[in-house]
């Protein structure tokens, strides 16, 4: 497969928020290209239909595949992982991968602890993620928490204002110093990392499923022998289907970057 080891891998999220992906992607894999897609112009997709999600993320996974020519794409949005990855693998050859809320972990790990899942409401209600806490929630452990708003405050740059304390507040009060794990079930989510423990306590074990995710793709890679052979630092193309915000996108990689 020497033909694809060359080829960019292809990373996409609904908005900013799948940066958090590419930077675990970048420091396991220093070496390759990658493509980065934010499709701003349509988020939140959290909020949106099954279906509808579907729809975006064939729209920018064609994209990646007919104008970039990309040998891997990293679904780095846990909405479109839960709506769409099945669907998307079935119709395409190259290796598709998906990220989803770390929740397993948290609740292993934390045993007859309260764990906080904060996501989308369209993570929260997939069968996939209810299954998953079927499984291992035996104790109820787990509080669901819908955050809509902090994925639209994280795409207007907003990663520490009033507003965003304000809103973690609303949503997180309850549980400050009663949970022992927060799972950030949105890569947006890691954004406000700092301050949604300033909120909960700093005590609170942090779980996302950023670094898993990266490492399944340098294993599908790996196994179809595509890893590049260059030894120079790889480049990234930032772009965004909202007007402007491809610089937005490179600001806060550099920013999650500089504190991560």
């Amino acid at each position: 497969m020497e033909k694809y080891k060359d080829r960019p891998i292809g990373v996409f999220d609904s908005g900013q928020g799948g940066l958090t992906v590419l930077s675990r992607l970048v420091d396991l894999l220093p070496h390759e290209n990658f493509v980065f897609y934010g499709d701003s112009g349509n988020a939140p997709y959290g909020v949106r239909t099954k279906e509808e999600v579907y729809q975006l993320s064939k729209r920018v996974v064609e994209h990646l595949i007919n104008d970039h020519q990309v040998k891997a794409i990293m679904i780095a949005c846990n909405t479109a992982t839960s709506a769409a990855a099945v669907r998307l693998r079935a119709e395409y050859e190259l290796p598709i991968i998906g990220i989803e809320p770390a929740a397993k972990p948290a609740v292993l790990e934390n045993p007859d602890q309260e764990v906080v899942v904060m996501a989308t409401p369209l993570t929260l209600r997939e069968s996939k993620f209810n299954n998953l806490l079927q499984k291992y929630d035996k104790d109820h452990q787990v509080v669901k928490v819908p955050a809509p708003k902090l994925v639209e405050l994280i795409e207007q740059g907003q990663t520490k204002s009033p507003e965003l304390y304000s809103y973690l507040h609303q949503v997180l009060d309850p549980y400050a110093g009663k949970a022992s794990a927060v799972v950030l079930g949105c890569t947006h989510f890691p954004f406000a990392k700092q301050a949604i423990l300033d909120v909960l306590g700093h005590q609170t074990r942090v779980y996302d499923g950023a670094i898993g995710a990266a490492n399944e793709v340098k294993h599908q890679l790996a196994k179809r022998d595509q890893l590049t052979e260059r030894t120079e630092a790889g480049r990234i193309i930032f772009e965004n289907s909202a007007p402007g915000a491809s610089a937005l996108s490179e600001e806060l990689y550099q920013l999650f970057r500089s504190e991560n």
